[in-house]
C-alpha cells in the first residue's frame, strides 16, 4: 500500500516525510513483465481449444447455434482433435508480449497517475479514474504488440488453409496485406481488449477491497494462505466475467474483421456497418463460453501472477483501497 504522506520520521533534527509510491526499480518492472508475460502465455495458451471453439462461433454460419461443447465435437469431427489447436503459436507468442506489457504498464501507470494526485487521501478519492486510466493506457501499448499476432491467430482458427503456423501464417500475412493489414483491427482490438482490461484490473481492484473492509485488520494479518487463495480466486473469476461481457461486442466484431467480412473504407465505418448487421443478439453470439473462458483466464492469471512475483522477490503493487 502506498504510504501516508502525513508519516515521517526526524533524521538529525530534520523531519523527513515518507515517499507517497515505492521506488520501483528496472529489477522490479522486468519481474512484473516477466511474471505478466508467463502468466498471460500459459493461461490464453490453455485456453486454445476453447478460443477456437468460440471464435468459430462467432464466424462460421453453421457453428452459430451451438454450444461450447457441441461446436467442439463438431471441430473434432470435421477436422479431428488437432483442429481444437489451431492458433496456439501465435496466441503463445502473442500474449507472451502483450501479457508482459499489460501487467508491468498497470503497476507503472498507477504509480504515476497515483503521484499525480499528490497524495494518499486524494488517491484513494479517485481510485476509480486511476484503476481505468492504468488499465486503459497500459493495454493501449500493449495492443500494439499483440495486434498482428492475433490477426495471425483468427485467419489461422477462421481458414484452415490459410497456412500451417504462426511463422507462415504471420509471413504470409505480412507479405501479402503489410502494415495495413497487420494492424487492420488495431482499432477493434483496443475497443476489445482496453474494456477488457478495465474489468479485468478494477472489478479484481474492488473485490479485493470489499473482501478486505468486511474483515478486522487483525483478521486480515492473520488470513491463512487457504483464506488469500479463495479471495485471489473469487475476485478474478468476478473480474473475468465483468471483463468478457465488457469486451464481446468488440470481440465479435474484431473476428469478423479479421476474417474479411464487411464493407471497405474507414475503420469506424466497417464496424458501424457489422454492428448494424450483427444486432444486439448477434454482438453477443458466444458469450456463454467466453465468460467461461475469460473467468478462468482472468482468475488464473492473478494467481500466477502473484506467484511468479513473490517467486523473483518483487515488490507488491500499490494499494489505494478505501478503508
Amino acid at each position: 500500500m502506498a504510504s501516508d504522506k502525513s508519516d515521517s520520521k526526524p533524521r538529525g533534527g530534520t523531519v523527513v516525510a515518507s515517499p507517497l509510491v515505492p521506488n520501483f526499480t528496472l529489477r522490479d518492472y522486468s519481474a512484473f513483465f516477466t511474471a505478466g508475460a508467463l502468466c498471460a502465455t500459459i493461461t490464453h495458451g490453455a485456453m486454445t481449444p476453447l478460443d477456437v471453439v468460440k471464435t468459430r462461433i462467432q464466424v462460421d454460419p453453421e457453428l452459430a447455434r451451438h454450444s461450447l461443447l457441441s461446436g467442439g465435437r463438431k471441430i473434432i469431427a470435421a477436422e479431428g482433435p488437432k483442429g481444437l489447436m489451431t492458433g496456439f503459436g501465435p496466441t503463445a507468442v502473442g500474449y507472451l508480449v502483450q501479457g508482459g506489457g499489460k501487467f508491468a504498464g498497470y503497476e507503472f501507470w498507477k504509480k504515476k497517475f497515483v503521484e499525480i494526485a499528490g497524495s494518499q487521501e486524494v488517491a484513494v478519492q479517485y481510485r476509480t479514474a486511476i484503476y481505468l486510466g492504468a488499465a486503459s493506457v497500459g493495454e493501449f501499448f500493449a495492443d500494439i504488440l499483440l495486434t498482428p499476432l492475433e490477426a495471425t491467430r483468427i485467419r489461422l482458427v477462421s481458414d484452415r488453409t490459410y497456412a500451417t503456423g504462426l511463422v507462415t501464417g504471420f509471413t504470409r500475412l505480412a507479405r501479402e496485406g503489410g502494415l495495413r493489414d497487420m494492424y487492420a483491427g488495431f482499432l477493434p482490438i483496443l475497443c476489445k481488449q482496453i474494456p477488457y482490461a478495465i474489468g479485468q484490473f478494477t472489478v479484481n481492484e474492488f473485490c479485493h477491497e470489499l473482501a478486505n473492509r468486511s474483515m478486522t485488520e487483525e483478521t486480515r494479518a492473520n488470513l491463512s494462505g487457504v483464506s488469500k487463495f479463495s479471495i485471489s480466486l473469487g475476485s478474478g473469476i468476478i473480474a473475468g466475467f465483468a471483463a468478457a461481457i465488457l469486451s464481446h461486442p468488440a470481440d465479435t466484431l474484431l473476428s469478423q474483421i479479421n476474417k474479411g467480412h464487411g464493407p471497405g473504407g474507414p475503420m469506424a465505418s466497417r464496424l458501424y456497418t457489422l454492428a448494424k448487421e450483427a444486432g444486439f443478439k448477434g454482438l453477443f453470439a458466444g458469450l456463454g463460453p467466453r465468460m467461461v473462458m475469460t473467468a478462468g483466464l482472468v482468475s488464473g492469471q492473478f494467481l500466477i501472477y502473484g506467484g511468479i512475483k513473490e517467486a523473483l522477490g518483487a515488490p507488491p503493487g500499490i494499494e489505494i483501497h478505501k478503508d
